[in-house]
């Protein structure tokens, strides 16, 4: 297996650029008789990141995010940022705080956010600090908990944008018509199974970046919320910086074959980076 934790750009040499740390979540919502659908958000054509691209929600964790997390942990002021169980508690408040603020979608909350809540953690979007007081003001109880960590990606290239983001499933428990897009970094939003983004995109009638292709074709090999859950604790998530190597003659963008994902490699001609 590739070592994961290279830290050069493939192709110019350089030593990778400091990544901003991101969260996203995997909202699932089970069907009678099928696959799970998932939420998904289509980015903005004007975005710097993943322009045009269907994404789950998700973002960059802020500063608020670490307040509420040291609160959660119940640790001081003063602990380091890099603790380990300090950035994961911060990406999963990181990550429900931005599916409320691009989905208005709450997810792992013992009630569910009211209306006025959700509207006032949207209008705050972009401003450190301002979840936590919302979080204050309006009562609500986040079960961070809740979230299952599904994945872990860094991309191995300097991009403009260069993001190392934990990905975590969540259960809908609300009903899909809750869920309304930003109408500022995304452009659309809809429910699908993973398969059917897969499909969509494969007729290019959506654009998908690598990680998310890769992670859709993991979730498809799972019929339910609850399988989902299981193939994550049997793959546990442990981060992924893909790597290129030359496969049949052509070089590929590649995952590690040990992680639980069926298709480890593309062409690096055809695989969208962001």
């Amino acid at each position: 297996m590739t070592d994961t934790s290279q830290r050069t750009d493939p192709i110019t040499g350089k030593p990778l650029v400091t990544p901003t740390a991101a969260a996203t979540i995997i909202v699932v919502n089970d069907v009678e008789n099928g696959p799970p659908e998932l939420l998904m958000v289509e980015r903005s054509g004007k975005m710097a990141f993943a322009a045009g691209a269907a994404v789950f929600p998700g973002g960059r964790i802020d500063q608020g995010d670490y307040i509420l997390a040291k609160r959660y942990l119940e640790r001081d002021a003063d602990d380091a940022l890099q603790d380990e169980a300090l950035e994961d508690m911060a990406a999963r408040i990181g990550a429900i705080r931005e599916t409320v603020e691009e989905a208005s979608y709450p997810v792992a909350m013992h009630e569910p956010a009211s209306s006025e809540a959700i509207a006032a953690i949207r209008a705050e979007a972009g401003r450190d600090s301002n979840f936590a007081a919302n979080v204050d003001a309006f009562g609500l109880q986040l079960q961070p908990d809740a979230l299952t960590y599904f994945a872990r990606w860094r991309p191995p290239f300097n991009e403009a944008r260069v993001f190392d983001t934990r990905f975590y499933l969540a259960k809908a428990t609300l009903g899909k018509e809750m869920a309304k897009v930003d109408d500022t970094e995304n452009r659309t939003l809809f429910w699908a199974s993973a398969q059917q983004v897969l499909d969509r995109a494969d007729n290019d009638e959506l654009k998908i970046i690598f990680p998310t292709r890769r992670n859709l074709e993991k979730i498809a090999q799972c019929a339910s919320y609850a399988e989902l859950v299981d193939h994550a604790r049997h793959y546990p998530a442990q981060l992924i910086i893909p790597f290129i190597e030359e496969r049949g003659g052509e070089k590929h963008l590649c995952v590690p074959d040990d992680l639980g994902y069926p298709v480890t490699s593309e062409p690096i001609g055809k695989a969208l980076r962001g």
